[in-house]
């Protein structure tokens, strides 16, 4: 299916083709104008920790919403008949922080005492680049975002620590400089980008091998831009090894009923 079939979708018709197995990938670019969440899933034993990881980590990691209570499977606080278990095209499924499997329903594997995170998107702010005119080449080229692991440290909260994962898109200097002035006004899905230049100076070796996602094309005269990207919980929760964890696969997000307006800061 092209991506760009579906940006005219509401959420809930998303919502019910990924429920019922019609689509299991990425959905950067469909439901135009509306927030698309990385998720989340752990023990309520581990979930103060990963709230305080957040909050001290807002740019990779911004809360959006969350279950009201632990085993709380529906989250009406970011979307009419929301169910986490069903409603993502692609989960990853971890014990004691080593990957297990990838799935696309829950319901078999869900426990009474799981509590979820849903984190802000960098997908609601690629909206508002492309509105100012602005190129945002996974789109273009109908792939996922490149993603990569870097040597930029968060913050510890507990047992969880580890770094930042950024997503890139090539620009102009100009353009970038543009980009940065547009993410500002969207703290609650990554903001500004932290880096845009020399891959090596934040610990990127090979820009044409992501970590995650797929690789993009990198024009004469443009730099790789980096924005601090919902895959880094994935690498904290490698390092703090919880016995049982469930987050999205990348770039196959919660399309949520929330407008990406609602997120600006005017």
């Amino acid at each position: 299916m092209a991506i760009n079939t579906t940006a005219g979708m509401t959420p809930a018709e998303v919502r019910n083709r990924i429920r019922s197995g019609e689509w299991q990938g990425n959905t950067s670019g469909v439901a135009a104008g509306f927030v698309q969440g990385n998720i989340v899933i752990l023990p309520k034993a581990w979930a103060d920790d990963f709230l305080r990881f957040c909050q001290v980590n807002p740019k990779p990691c911004p809360i959006v919403g969350m279950s009201d209570q632990s085993g709380d499977f529906l989250l009406p606080a970011v979307g009419d008949d929301v169910d986490i278990r069903t409603d993502v095209p692609s989960y990853k499924i971890f014990h004691n922080g080593q990957f297990s499997e990838e799935v696309t329903d829950i319901r078999s594997i869900w426990q009474d005492d799981l509590v979820t995170f849903v984190l802000g998107c960098s997908f609601s702010f690629e909206e508002a680049l492309i509105a100012d005119g602005l190129e945002v080449r996974n789109m273009t080229e109908g792939v996922n975002v490149p993603m990569y692991r870097t040597n930029i440290a968060c913050r510890s909260a507990g047992p969880f620590s580890g770094t930042t994962v950024v997503s890139m898109r090539p620009m102009t200097p100009k353009d970038a400089i543009r980009a940065i002035q547009i993410c500002t006004r969207f703290p609650s899905v990554h903001g500004a980008p932290l880096h845009f230049g020399d891959p090596a100076a934040i610990g990127i070796q090979n820009i044409h091998q992501p970590d995650f996602g797929d690789a993009v094309t990198i024009k004469e005269g443009e730099v790789p831009v980096f924005w601090a990207c919902g895959v880094t919980p994935q690498v904290a929760l490698e390092q703090a090894k919880p016995p049982f964890c469930i987050t999205h696969s990348p770039g196959c997000m919660l399309v949520t009923d929330m407008r990406n307006s609602q997120l600006a800061v005017l």
